[in-house]
């Protein structure tokens, strides 16, 4: 049963939640481009090579996948303000780790660090959800949602003008101060959730997750750099695999699971996480392609020919123009519903990826397919946290909006690792140097375009919320204020 939290610190301002907490969002998804200007340099920078430099990154996304469930459900049992702030903690401990690193092993233990403050989202939605009266709900959760690709578009100019005009630590000290200046925020003006579960943590069920979801994801990673027909990568299928059948068999049988299996097998919260797998497989196509095109070298006769920055600040207005969509997506949810968002938002992006494999001949028209794909995402986006917290009872928000976000990153690493694969396959020779070829590039927009189709499709099979349920919910939620 949900037991009160103690009461909230005295200093909390509720007024200040929204803010806060949508800044929080934006700085822990600056962590996601951060490093992306320093790839190419980091073999020299590091002293090491290219496969054992590619850890920067890949550590990052096994440790958000280990930590998003398991901070999620801490939550629900402890506090999400509580985990709210060991998250930010993490990311302020890792950006310093990383901020004094001059070797490859203490930048990927503080990119791990980094990782495990991936929580910050669902966890920002959930205390959103119990803190909120129900008609800014819809609005402030769409807003937390857009921070996502805000901090991500903000964060990749910001990052390319640092690194070209610093030493590279300063992009780690950056983050760390802006780490702090979001943990004292959060401490001085967001209250504690009235709501939890309490409880035994299930620390068999969250160990045979992480087990599963680190085989999973570093087979879909490393996949292409190992080949994907070795013993390594198929072993690694084959284990994650043979894990999540163990772990499903334990969840159903544990007391107090990990994930409530029974919630999640619900069909609104099922088909919600399918279409948020597909559709975020499709949104991460457009991170893969744009940049390149615009930074591939003019003899190519379709690349840009532009720098690092210049690319950050095209690729920026795509990021405030999620923000910019996120009130019209609450205002279309509150008179629709979720999943009638969610359709027309999957509608948008197909439409975008469709102009992309038409218009990809100078950097207007690459805004162009950007800004279409961006507005997309954010009505959809915005969407899903409602459609999930829609069919969950209140004591289980952060660990049902964190499984929605894990989905999410599952679905970017599989776009990572399809988009790599097709590009590899599909190159053009330019003097000494082989590059992707613009069919390859159209092949990965068009299949983008598919995938919104596909997350459409989905999510035309979502059932309504029922509205008796959701007044039981509301009125749960009410009496433990």
């Amino acid at each position: 049963m949900p037991q009160p939290a103690p009461p909230s610190p005295a200093n909390a301002r509720p007024g200040l939640v929204v803010p806060v907490l949508a800044f929080g969002g934006i700085v822990v998804s600056l962590m996601q481009t951060l490093v992306i200007p320093l790839v190419p340099k980091l073999p020299a920078l590091l002293g090491a090579s290219p496969a054992d430099t590619a850890w920067v990154i890949t550590a990052t996304l096994l440790a958000a996948a280990v930590a998003t469930p398991v901070v999620g459900r801490l939550g629900d049992m402890y506090g999400k303000r509580r985990m709210l702030l060991l998250s930010l903690g993490l990311l302020v401990a890792g950006s310093v780790v990383a901020a004094l690193a001059d070797t490859l092993v203490p930048l990927v233990v503080a990119r791990a660090l980094q990782g495990l403050a991936a929580g910050v989202i669902p966890l920002g939605i959930s205390i959103m959800r119990d803190e909120l009266p129900a008609e800014r709900l819809g609005s402030a959760t769409a807003m937390m949602s857009a921070s996502l690709g805000v901090g991500g578009a903000l964060g990749l100019p910001a990052a390319a003008f640092l690194a070209e005009n610093t030493d590279w630590h300063v992009l780690f000290w950056t983050s760390a101060g802006l780490g702090v200046v979001v943990t004292a925020l959060v401490a001085t003006c967001v209250p504690e959730s009235t709501v939890r579960t309490g409880g035994h943590f299930d620390l068999v069920g969250a160990a045979g997750l992480s087990a599963a979801l680190v085989c999973l994801l570093l087979a879909i990673s490393k996949g292409a750099a190992w080949d994907w027909g070795s013993a390594t990568t198929l072993g690694l299928f084959a284990a994650a695999a043979a894990l999540l059948l163990v772990w499903g068999w334990w969840e159903l049988r544990a007391g107090q699971p990990l994930v409530d299996l029974r919630t999640t097998a619900r069909p609104q919260v099922l088909l919600t996480n399918l279409s948020s797998l597909v559709f975020a497989f499709a949104m991460f196509a457009m991170s893969l392609v744009l940049p390149q095109i615009l930074q591939l070298p003019t003899a190519t006769g379709y690349g840009l020919g532009q720098t690092m920055l210049v690319t950050g600040l095209v690729l920026m207005p795509s990021g405030l123009l999620m923000m910019a969509t996120a009130p019209i997506s609450a205002r279309i949810t509150a008179a629709r519903g979720p999943k009638v968002t969610l359709m027309p938002g999957a509608l948008v992006v197909a439409v975008g990826y469709g102009l992309g494999v038409v218009l990809m001949a100078n950097v207007a028209q690459l805004v162009l397919v950007s800004a279409t794909i961006s507005a997309g995402i954010g009505l959809a986006y915005g969407a899903m946290p409602a459609l999930i917290m829609g069919a969950v009872p209140v004591s289980e928000t952060a660990a049902a909006n964190s499984l929605n976000t894990l989905m999410r990153s599952i679905g970017t690493s599989i776009s990572s690792a399809v988009t790599g694969m097709i590009l590899a396959q599909l190159t053009v020779t330019l003097g000494p140097a082989t590059v992707p070829s613009q069919g390859g590039f159209r092949l990965i927009l068009g299949l983008g375009g598919v995938m919104a189709l596909a997350a459409l499709a989905i999510a035309a099979f979502i059932p309504a919320a029922s509205r008796r349920g959701q007044a039981t919910d509301d009125h749960a939620l009410a009496t433990t204020r």
